[in-house]
């Protein structure tokens, strides 16, 4: 499994999964093995934006990640990721943390933020 998880630092496993998609400053990029981190990489969010159009899709898409894990992303970036066959979760916390959530099957799907207010429009699954 190859996962791209959205943070707000370069922190790598010790940050914070970001609570929206788009405006993330970097990617994790996680490869596991069963139920082992086989190694983990930190790489900037070129894309990174501040209204519609979610261009992040494709750069995080760039790494060939088979999952996603993010605080709250709106419908058009669920959309992008549903037609490229990529799982999205919702996690909040840190981002080792909701690695091995997802590993252990336990993060659920992600709600779709209505728009890029997120003082309690999004819904962040854990």
């Amino acid at each position: 499994m190859k996962i791209g998880i959205t943070l707000n630092d370069e922190g790598g496993l010790k940050s914070e999964v970001c609570a929206h998609f788009g405006q993330c400053s970097h990617f994790l990029i996680v490869e596991t093995d069963g139920k082992k981190i086989k190694s983990s990489k930190v790489v900037p969010n070129v894309a990174q934006h501040g209204g519609g159009g979610c261009q992040s899709v494709g750069e995080i898409l760039k790494y060939d990640v088979t999952h996603v894990i993010a605080g709250g992303m709106g419908r058009g970036a669920q959309n992008k990721f549903a037609a490229a066959g990529v799982p999205v979760f919702g996690c909040s916390g840190a981002a080792e943390a909701a690695v091995k959530a997802l590993m252990d099957s336990s993060l659920g799907g992600i709600d779709p933020c209505a728009g890029h207010d997120h003082g309690g429009g999004c819904g962040h699954s854990h």
